[in-house]
């Protein structure tokens, strides 16, 4: 008898635990509401409409920020806009949400190429390898914008900030 009130106490501590267990959705259930306003602003964004899809798509990530296909596409809409950073860092999000994540690595990688990085898209590209072990869309289309490089801003704007080497740069500078 005297292990009656702590077995009681026990007894209600589960069963307000599992209460709450079970009340949450799992990771792979995304709210429909979220996934309407993504195929909004998909449709959007192939019509040219980038500022309505961009909205559309905060909207949907406000409704569920576990809506990975709506961080994908904010990425698509960035590069679109010539934001390649931003577009990074929109595919670094659904990374966090599923790190193999093909689709956000080839986008991931092709917004680096954009920006210039071609160590870090090549370095994705080998990770889409290494979880496709076949060839596979994402690789293909990562390794297409690999080969064709950055922009010719890009590499203009990198090419005004390397420094020559030491002793070049008396040669380089005209002589009174």
């Amino acid at each position: 008898m005297r292990f009656s009130p702590t077995a009681i106490a026990l007894a209600l501590s589960l069963a307000a635990v599992s209460s709450v267990g079970q009340s949450q959705k799992p990771d792979d259930q995304i709210n429909p509401r979220s996934i309407e306003l993504l195929q909004q602003a998909e449709t959007a964004r192939r019509a040219g409409n980038l500022a309505n899809a961009e909205d559309l798509l905060e909207t949907a990530l406000a409704v569920d920020p576990r809506n990975r296909a709506a961080f994908i596409a904010m990425g698509k809409v960035a590069q679109a806009q010539q934001l390649p950073g931003k577009a990074i860092r929109f595919y670094r999000e659904a990374l966090a949400l599923e790190p193999n994540d093909t689709a956000a690595l080839a986008g991931q990688g092709e917004a680096m190429v954009q920006r210039g990085a071609m160590t870090r898209a090549q370095a994705n590209l080998a990770r889409i390898r290494g979880i496709c072990k076949t060839e596979c869309a994402p690789a293909t289309t990562l390794a297409a914008a690999i080969a064709k490089g950055p922009p010719a801003a890009v590499m203009t704007a990198q090419a005004a900030t390397t420094v020559p080497p030491k002793g070049e740069e008396e040669k380089a500078a005209p002589q009174p």
